[in-house]
């Protein structure tokens, strides 16, 4: 059995959590989340937590297990505080702004590359870096993926559009010819 599975989550005060059949709905100060367990995984009330239990046995219960507890315990957290993710640009004129919703990229490219956030992401710059919000970690997760994906760091001068904190192995250039070697 999953040992994270088996821990129960603690609901803090303001947020509310609401089980109906298979869906369990998170409400709080920032928005709503909601999830469908799948069949063979139970998730009940008792008191402030909230238990998700493993109906069925096999490798793939317990993996659904853990996968089930650690989703809902990020969507409860999601509404109270949201999550966030850090990008860093890298490069010489590589720049960020943010029109309305929407971020443009100036990253080496002959034109700016705009991109538009699904519902309930938010982009802000701080710093000259690119803060991804919201209060659905998987969604900001996605989102960000999306965003260094547009310009991945490369390995030899290390520019492109990196995690903050991420490090870049840097990989030797190309070799100069050997001096004195036959042509």
């Amino acid at each position: 059995m999953s040992r994270i599975g088996k821990s129960p989550i603690i609901v803090p005060k303001e947020v509310t959590v609401t089980i109906t059949g298979n869906t369990v709905v998170a409400k709080g100060a920032k928005g709503e989340l909601s999830f469908t367990v799948p069949s063979g995984i139970t998730v009940k009330q008792e008191g402030g937590n909230v238990l998700v239990e493993n109906k069925g046995t096999g490798k793939s219960y317990r993996a659904l297990h853990g996968c089930t507890r650690a989703i809902i315990a990020n969507n409860i957290i999601g509404v109270v505080k949201e999550w966030e993710k850090t990008l860093e640009l890298t490069g010489v004129g590589y720049r960020a702004a943010v029109e309305g919703k929407t971020l443009v990229l100036t990253i080496g490219f002959s034109h700016s590359v705009k991109i538009n956030p699904p519902e309930g992401v938010l982009f802000t710059i701080k710093e000259g870096k690119v803060v991804v919000t919201g209060i659905d970690k998987q969604l900001v997760g996605q989102v960000a993926a999306n965003v260094r994906e547009v310009r991945k760091p490369e390995p030899y001068k290390g520019k492109g559009i990196k995690y903050e904190g991420e490090h870049i192995r840097k990989k030797a250039g190309k070799a100069a010819k050997a001096v004195g070697g036959a042509a």
